[in-house]
């Protein structure tokens, strides 16, 4: 069942669209990676769910409420976890959460029963009374969750929350991404860290000029663009004639020459017999080979088939 809608949700700067007709749904208890090249709409589109852009044209529905014609309604269902940090340095981490638990009606024994559990899943409660200018940038991060999960959201929008800090504090992110979505939370999930989204994410939306170009499980995104792999053949002594011919293969799509022609790296179609043929091309030519490694395509590069940019790229 669908949580969250985007139906032909559009955004116009003047003449200039950013957001074109963008239409996906996020199902309940999913972690959908929403990724994209800088300048290519997704945090445009997260500030148009979260209200805090509005719409130029089409729907955006959380939880079967409207954003535009019940924004109040649909902002109880949502914690944003921002990519700037929205903590106040001269509160305390208790005083941080409390602030933004009672924004969303919590009071009493309840609001100090929700800030203390957030406390705990995040791992600061033992730092509860310090205030976040003692804390590091990972402990922030986390501070900014805690603020975000107060009140239980049925949709967490999670931006980037792992720019910027220690490896050890991205894991434990990670880890929490992972168990508030157990707890029964969808999450929409931005990252310039393509190991983060493959290793969390249950389905992934690429957003490239304002348009989605491709959505689904990794294994449907490689169906979509066609499998792609690398073969790195390393042999004995190099030949010039073997890789041109290699490169005249019709399922070859491109081939590096490393070390003196010595190391062949050959990104090829989906094709059954391709390996086949290139080794007979080495054969021909009195090539031994000393190693072959078979690389299959993972996320980074079928972003980069899709889009023709990294991830990365400014």
């Amino acid at each position: 069942m669908s949580l969250v809608t985007f139906k032909d949700v559009v955004k116009k700067y003047d003449s200039t669209i950013t957001v074109n007709h963008l239409t996906f749904d996020i199902g309940e208890g999913e972690i959908f990676g929403l990724l994209g090249p800088n300048g290519a709409g997704k945090s445009t589109s997260i500030h148009m769910l979260s209200g805090l852009l509005p719409l130029s044209g089409g729907e955006i529905t959380v939880g079967g409420h409207s954003i535009r014609k019940q924004p109040l309604e649909v902002k109880r269902l949502i914690g944003l976890v921002p990519q700037e940090l929205a903590i106040y340095d001269m509160l305390t981490a208790w005083e941080n959460v409390s602030f933004f638990a009672k924004l969303y009606g919590l009071r009493g024994k309840l609001l100090k029963e929700r800030v203390e559990e957030s406390l705990q899943f995040v791992g600061l409660l033992e730092r509860a009374k310090d205030k976040p200018s003692t804390f590091s940038g990972g402990m922030k991060r986390r501070l900014n969750i805690a603020c975000a999960i107060t009140h239980r959201p049925k949709l967490i929008i999670m931006d980037e929350p792992t720019v910027g800090i220690d490896p050890q504090s991205r894991n434990h992110i990670l880890d929490s991404v992972r168990e508030l979505n157990r707890l029964g939370s969808a999450i929409i999930y931005t990252s310039h860290y393509m190991e983060e989204v493959d290793a969390i994410c249950s389905r992934i939306g690429i957003v490239d000029k304002g348009k989605l170009i491709a959505c689904g499980s990794k294994e449907q995104l490689r169906q979509q663009v066609g499998q792609e792999e690398r073969i790195i053949f390393e042999v004995d002594q190099a030949h010039q004639a073997a890789a041109k011919e290699m490169g005249e293969h019709p399922a070859v799509k491109q081939i590096d020459e490393q070390d003196g022609q010595r190391r062949l790296e050959v990104t090829v179609k989906d094709s059954p017999s391709v390996l086949q043929d290139l080794l007979f091309i080495l054969q021909k030519h009195g090539i031994s080979l000393r190693q072959l490694t078979r690389v299959e395509p993972n996320l980074e590069s079928l972003f980069l088939q899709l889009t023709g940019r990294s991830l990365r790229d400014e």
